[in-house]
């Protein structure tokens, strides 16, 4: 796809400082060798674009862009300070999921740059609703505390809907924090090879963050998904996504912060 026609399909929201897209599954970001690049498609065509976070090529969804290094400090600080507030809709494999839970895992990067859990999977045990593994079971070496929250948006016989907040940001984060669990996300090819999915069902849907330049000096961005990640439950929903959508909003405010 060419640059003017992405940006023009996915835009969300443009400033003097900063691009928001609506990005399609299967285009990366920036700096992982992929043939198809948002950095490097806007410099082919004259337009320097910093990215503020990153989403994995196979995650559709927001995707922040400054257009200015001010800018790009000012909102990249806020990602490395954790006080950005991100959400991600996710379509898993199974069900049981209660209607709201933590996963507190910490990760670990393995052979060939594999993320995965610091712990042997057996250890992996739930209390209430919280996933943790207790810390003598945490494996030597090098590993990263991580959080997700998840809230449950819709239900149908073989899968689940979820709104998701990443607590802390790492790489591969909720696609390892759900596997782990035994709640892999539709297609993801980390864990499912038979290539019987058209994409990954994971999506960048929110994220808030300070902005000194803006009027009420926010930036608060939505996109929202296409029927494309929709489409293992859309059969089988029986509200509108719209409507889940909104009722999930709701359900996030009200869970209980977990304090990390």
């Amino acid at each position: 796809m060419e640059w003017s026609k992405l940006r023009e399909q996915s835009l969300i929201l443009e400033d003097a400082a900063v691009l928001a897209l609506n990005k399609p599954a299967g285009i990366s970001v920036t700096g992982e060798r992929h043939d198809t690049d948002i950095v490097e498609m806007a410099a082919a065509q004259g337009e320097t674009l910093y990215p503020v976070h990153r989403i994995d090529k196979v995650t559709s969804g927001l995707v922040l862009l400054a257009k200015q290094l001010p800018a790009h400090g000012e909102l990249t600080r806020q990602f490395t300070k954790r006080t950005a507030e991100k959400a991600y809709l996710a379509v898993t494999e199974s069900t049981g999921l209660p209607e709201h839970g933590v996963i507190d895992l910490p990760l670990s990067v393995g052979r060939k740059n594999r993320v995965r859990i610091a712990a042997p999977r057996e250890s992996i045990r739930r209390a209430g609703d919280t996933w943790l593994v207790d810390e003598q079971e945490v494996l030597a070496g090098k590993n990263y505390p991580s959080v997700t929250e998840f809230t449950t948006v819709a239900r149908t016989d073989a899968h689940t809907v979820l709104a998701l907040r990443p607590i802390t940001g790492r790489r591969h984060q909720i696609r390892v924090h759900l596997a782990w669990i035994g709640h892999p996300i539709v297609g993801d090819p980390l864990f499912d090879k038979s290539g019987a999915h058209a994409r990954t069902h994971l999506h960048s849907w929110r994220l808030a963050l300070a902005a000194s330049w803006r009027p009420d000096g926010l930036l608060e961005l939505e996109a929202e998904p296409g029927a494309d990640f929709w489409q293992p439950v859309s059969a089988a929903l029986t509200a509108d996504p719209r409507q889940l959508l909104s009722s999930a909003s709701e359900l996030m405010a009200r869970a209980t912060p977990t304090g990390h």
